[in-house]
């Protein structure tokens, strides 16, 4: 009886002494990106569980294939790009007004969906930028396009973009730049090929709102003209610039005017000795960054 008694404590009570391990959580994969293939794999799936299951009865039925299908004919109506017959936004990534199509490899701006409002489309093998890219996306921000072969933009091509705050074109294969939305805040153009002919004189006149401007490494022989008031950062670094005058930053006809906003000018890798302009930094609060000896 004893021997009973004991083997029944046993059963009972072991378990509470060594509970069995939790169940272990299986790792969830989340797919952001792919979200379709995801889709197609469960579809794939379902279609292969329900052949088991035929062959078990042993019954000789022909399949209905409108599975395999479900997932092509839920997707979504948008227009193709131009360099391949994927939607954009499976092509790319589109979030809450941002599209995301960095390093696929396009070759041309794809078809936007009207509320874009952020576009990265960096290291990519675009050419060229069409003034028809964005001629219906009027909610524009920001265009990343760093990174890519751009060699040519259209006349018009960021003429509609009224909202347009940021633009980047670095590292591309510009000689020359495109007239720009007014509204610019930043606009970075470093690492091209551009000469000074390639700016227009009143290129960044009107861009009153302008406090960033990357032109480094590229092959201006002269700083540009007429540059806004509202200018911070200037950044020519490494260009093929010999000389300036007392006005390219500065009124020689007025000593007293100083440029109030201008925090940093990198001239450093240029061809010229600063320490021989010196009148042309009399209005500066720092001087240029470069060589003066």
């Amino acid at each position: 009886m004893e021997t009973l008694q004991a083997a029944f404590f046993l059963f009972v009570f072991v378990p509470l002494v060594n509970p069995a391990p939790p169940l272990q959580q299986e790792s969830l994969q989340f797919y952001e990106y792919d979200t379709d293939v995801f889709m197609g794999s469960l579809t794939q799936q379902d279609y292969e569980m329900q052949s088991k299951d035929i062959r078990k009865d042993g019954t000789n039925v022909s399949l209905d294939t409108s599975l395999m299908r479900q997932s092509d004919d839920s997707q979504l109506d948008v227009p193709p790009t131009k360099d391949t017959n994927l939607p954009t936004c499976l092509l790319c990534v589109c979030l809450s007004g941002s599209v995301y199509c960095e390093e696929i490899d396009i070759e041309a701006v794809p078809p936007l969906p009207k509320e874009t409002a952020y576009l990265y489309a960096r290291f990519n093998k675009i050419k060229r930028i069409a003034a028809s890219d964005f001629a219906d996306i009027t909610t524009l921000r920001r265009i990343d396009f760093s990174g890519n072969r751009i060699e040519e933009i259209e006349d018009g091509a960021f003429s509609k973009l009224l909202l347009l705050e940021e633009l980047s074109l670095a590292e591309n294969r510009l000689v020359k730049l495109p007239v720009l939305p007014p509204k610019l805040t930043t606009f970075n153009a470093n690492q091209n090929r551009i000469k000074s002919r390639g700016i227009k004189a009143n290129a960044f006149k009107k861009l009153t709102n302008l406090a960033y401007l990357y032109l480094g490494h590229n092959a201006l022989e002269s700083v540009p003209l007429n540059l806004p008031e509202s200018l911070r950062i200037l950044h020519l670094q490494y260009n093929n610039i010999t000389s300036i005058t007392d006005d390219t930053f500065c009124k020689s006809n007025n000593t007293r005017y100083i440029r109030t906003r201008m925090d940093e000018i990198r001239m450093e890798g240029n061809p010229i000795v600063l320490a021989k302009h010196v009148n042309a930094f009399s209005c500066l609060r720092m001087l240029p960054v470069g060589t003066y000896y």
